[in-house]
């Protein structure tokens, strides 16, 4: 977060992530659309109207694949939670195109058999391409089923996100249902090429990204737990070191997702961000016991192994824009901001730390002598919302009186649900340009 970092007027990384995936989306879509006119007349114009529908939803399909392969240049430049977002609203974008895929499949045959729809339904699953097709939609109506907020918030993560992972069977019968239906795949060589690039593309950057580099990495520098440290009765702090370490890419602000063989079960990985600038010599990790892996922590054994997966989180100092920033954190929200303030070699910094009590301020020591040294404000913002008659700490009035010059930061924000959307809007009414403002959901889904 030094003052070379601010990029002022110039492009945001943010932005030319943007119109790179832009680019890559229109792209694609003008291909696809190339192909089927010049090879997507059916058996009759419901057929017709059909394949258009399957051609599209193919190509929603591998968009999916990419948004969540966690690519490290999109995700230092948009962050997994935005990217988790798009992958949602893709993905009930490719519910809606494969039931209309197929409901015009089934109409087509029957209006071209002069048959009812459900005799050719049944007709059709004796087809081995349809039928692979029909496996695909259903799999994809479970998981668009269980991915509804009512059944989500039900679920344990665990439970949903294996049943999540079902969507790589879906893809994987649609690959093969797509490569039997010769009029998609081989109807001419251009066609043939593109496809088989654009799968083995959307595969291979998920292979790699998801099970390759995070292999790669852990098997490079070991990773081994040096110490278990408590920092409150719920809160503990655990340090993390292993080899060649200045070269593991981690930003202050990030986070990844750590797991403990042999502590914890494999599927029990939680997101934790660093809660001290990556030097080279070690990394930690601060977390409040809210969950059985985190409760944990205190007891995994000093030596050892971690499996670590990241680097991910664009909450870093890549995003800057002006000289002056202001850093907001909330409860445990404040691991993110205490690294960025170590990373803060010089400037104009305020840090805004919303608890309950000064007994709750994790890391509060740490963040005093941090702010101190670097010649900033330090603002601990105690007591309950309301309390004698108090405004709300993060209504416009409040934070323009702390901060007054707050429109010409970058403001980063970094707490619970409640607490960062309150910021978020208190920010717009004060009139903060967008660009300034920078705020991350640290979760896996």
């Amino acid at each position: 977060m030094a003052s070379g970092t601010v990029r002022g007027s110039s492009v945001l990384p943010v932005d030319a992530a943007r119109w790179a995936m832009w680019t890559f989306v229109i792209a694609n879509l003008v291909v696809v659309e190339a192909l089927f006119v010049s090879a997507g007349s059916g058996k009759n114009g419901v057929l017709t109207v059909a394949k258009f529908f399957g051609l599209h939803a193919a190509l929603l399909m591998l968009f999916q694949l990419l948004l969540v392969a966690r690519l490290p240049w999109l995700d230092r430049r948009i962050g997994m939670d935005r990217l988790t977002v798009w992958h949602r609203w893709v993905g009930f974008s490719l519910l809606w195109t494969v039931l209309t895929h197929a409901t015009l499949v089934v109409l087509g045959y029957a209006t071209l058999d002069d048959t009812s729809m459900g005799k050719t339904f049944v007709a059709l699953s004796g087809v081995p391409a349809s039928l692979l097709g029909m496996l695909a939609a259903a799999v994809i109506v479970v998981i668009a089923v269980i991915s509804t907020r009512p059944l989500r918030r039900r679920l344990r993560y665990e439970v949903w996100h294996g049943l999540h992972l079902l969507l790589y069977v879906a893809l994987g019968l649609s690959f093969v249902h797509q490569l039997q239906e010769t009029t998609t795949f081989t109807s001419s060589a251009l066609a043939t090429a593109y496809w088989w690039i654009l799968w083995l593309f959307a595969f291979g950057a998920l292979l790699t990204g998801r099970a390759a580099m995070p292999l790669w990495r852990n098997a490079y520098h070991r990773f081994r737990v040096t110490a278990v440290v408590p920092e409150s009765d719920n809160v503990v702090s655990v340090y993390v070191t292993g080899r060649h370490l200045d070269k593991f890419p981690a930003r202050a602000g990030q986070f990844c997702i750590w797991r403990f063989p042999g502590h914890n079960h494999w599927w029990l990985a939680n997101p934790f961000s660093l809660s001290a600038a990556p030097g080279g010599q070690g990394l930690r990790l601060t977390a409040k016991a809210a969950g059985s892996a985190s409760a944990g922590l205190r007891n995994v054994p000093v030596g050892s192994r971690a499996f670590v997966e990241g680097p991910y989180g664009a909450f870093t100092s890549l995003h800057r824009t002006r000289p002056g920033v202001l850093l907001i954190a909330g409860g445990v929200g404040i691991t993110p901001v205490r690294a960025m303030l170590e990373e803060q070699a010089t400037g104009d910094v305020v840090v805004l730390y919303r608890v309950r009590s000064e007994a709750d301020a994790v890391l509060l020591n740490e963040v005093r002598q941090l702010v101190a040294l670097r010649g900033g404000r330090l603002h601990l913002l105690t007591g309950r919302t309301g309390e004698h008659g108090a405004p709300p700490p993060f209504s416009p009035e409040s934070l323009h009186h702390l901060v007054p010059d707050i429109a010409e930061r970058d403001v980063y924000v970094c707490g619970p649900p409640a607490m960062t959307g309150a910021v978020l809007s208190g920010l717009r009414d004060l009139r903060v340009p967008a660009r300034q403002v920078h705020a991350e959901k640290f979760g896996l889904a």
